[in-house]
């Protein structure tokens, strides 16, 4: 066992602190054996096989590679759940665990959509945490609609699944109570900034916008959501921490009403909610 830690730091130093080692040496290792780290530890002769020795080299050179733990893995977890990733949606992030729950918080029953879903992660923990929740799942990719399907019949909960470009702001006839997105929103001057993992695995479409119209997912959806929210409807979104200000002014450019901007956990501006004029 301390052989392998040893390992994992010789060979991830200056890409992984210390305690991310241990981390990822537990999540190495469950996943190599399918047992649960609590029976390894009291294993006093345990030692990986020839094969998964193989296999555990290959995700170490994954790893040295920059590629995510979760996508070598496939598997995610938010709010609690575990979910199904691959490089056509993001990894979901703490931060959107916070608006999955602000909004359980404040809606009991209600038919939402969630535009530009991804691995479905709001739609399909939305569905699950509240049975009385109806939702809707959007997304302009066939691969990540296929992903976010898995998820949602992992945890049997239905939902309605549309292929389409937000940007092109499409009309249905069914009205909505509630709409929700975690658009793009990290301008592309960005990228240098940012982790190679990121950057470099992560879906670009999913993450980054032109910086001259740095909200112009933001735009489209409030455009369609003028039409596609019932009177009093409400919108919540993750934003940009440096796109508060602005974002309560383009709110109530769309005429929507009792603006909410809301920290996260870090302290940065980061989720705000809006109602429709009735």
């Amino acid at each position: 066992m301390n052989d392998l830690k040893q390992y994992l730091s010789v060979h991830l130093k200056g890409k992984y602190s210390a305690a991310e080692i241990t981390v990822l040496k537990s999540m190495i290792l469950e996943k190599l054996t399918s047992l649960p780290l609590t029976e390894i530890l009291r294993d006093e002769n345990f030692h990986l096989t020839d094969s998964q020795f193989a296999d555990f080299k290959q995700i170490v050179k994954s790893l040295q590679g920059n590629k995510p733990i979760q996508y070598i893995f496939e598997k995610a977890y938010f709010y609690g759940m575990e979910f199904i990733v691959n490089q056509q949606v993001l990894i979901p992030r703490p931060e959107t665990e916070e608006l999955v729950e602000w909004i359980l918080k404040e809606n009991k029953t209600a038919k939402i959509l969630d535009i530009g879903t991804g691995s479905g992660c709001i739609a399909v923990t939305l569905a699950a945490k509240n049975r009385d929740l109806q939702l809707c799942a959007l997304d302009f990719s066939k691969e990540a609609l296929k992903v976010a399907q898995q998820n949602a019949e992992i945890y049997n909960v239905n939902i309605s699944f549309l292929e389409n470009d937000i940007l092109q702001i499409p009309h249905f006839e069914q009205k909505w109570d509630i709409i929700v997105s975690n658009p793009p929103y990290i301008s592309e001057n960005e990228k240098f900034t940012m982790q190679k993992s990121v950057v470099d695995f992560e879906p670009h479409a999913a993450l980054f916008v032109n910086e001259e119209k740095p909200l112009i997912f933001y735009e489209k959806i409030l455009q369609f959501a003028k039409n596609q929210l019932v009177p009093n409807g409400k919108i919540y979104f993750e934003i940009h921490k440096n796109f508060g200000n602005q974002m309560e002014s383009l709110l109530q450019q769309f005429g929507f009403k009792n603006i909410v901007l809301k920290k996260d956990i870090s302290g940065n501006d980061r989720m705000i909610k809006g109602e429709m004029q009735e």
